[in-house]
């Protein structure tokens, strides 16, 4: 089997999973993201296009190389930020001070009571873990992980197709 493929599928396949699940827990489950989270998935959203035009130059495999491993460095940033936002959850070292909301919408005529029904997210709280894992941490591993296999994939011989 040919790593390029595998690899462009990857660089497309993890940012569009930590996104769905970002939203999810957003949107399904009232989990509103802080101003870290959001870093992280800025990183995700940059590497979606990365991998499209990645898939888009199939046909010039250096081209598709380059493009799956921006994406790849994409998401390796977006799991590098989300092991430094489960740091500062965990009390190891200092993050943000400020918090950060999630506007509500609506007209400027009512732009306090928008204020007022903002949710105020903390960076420094865990608001969900499984296995003492919080949000932040599972991307920092999964996005590392996934970035690393991606580079591996890129550098290793026969990686063309």
């Amino acid at each position: 089997m040919k790593s390029l493929p595998l690899a462009r599928a990857l660089a497309l396949f993890v940012p569009l999973a930590m996104l769905g699940g970002a939203y999810a827990f957003q949107f399904i489950g009232g989990l509103h993201p802080c101003e870290m989270c959001w870093w992280q998935r800025y990183a995700h959203m940059a590497a979606i296009p990365l991998a499209l035009i990645a898939y888009a130059t199939r046909g010039k495999s250096c081209v598709s190389a380059l493009f799956t491993g921006l994406a790849g460095l994409a998401i390796g940033i977006g799991g590098a930020i989300g092991l430094f936002h489960a740091g500062v959850e965990y009390g190891w070292w200092q993050g943000l001070t400020a918090c950060s909301t999630s506007p509500a919408g609506g007209s400027s005529a009512d732009i306090l009571n928008q204020i007022m029904a903002t949710p105020i997210t903390r960076c420094d709280v865990a608001p969900w873990t499984l296995f003492g894992i919080s949000m932040a941490g599972y991307n920092g591993l999964l996005s590392g992980a996934a970035a690393l296999l991606i580079l591996v994939l890129l550098l290793k011989k026969g990686s063309k197709a």
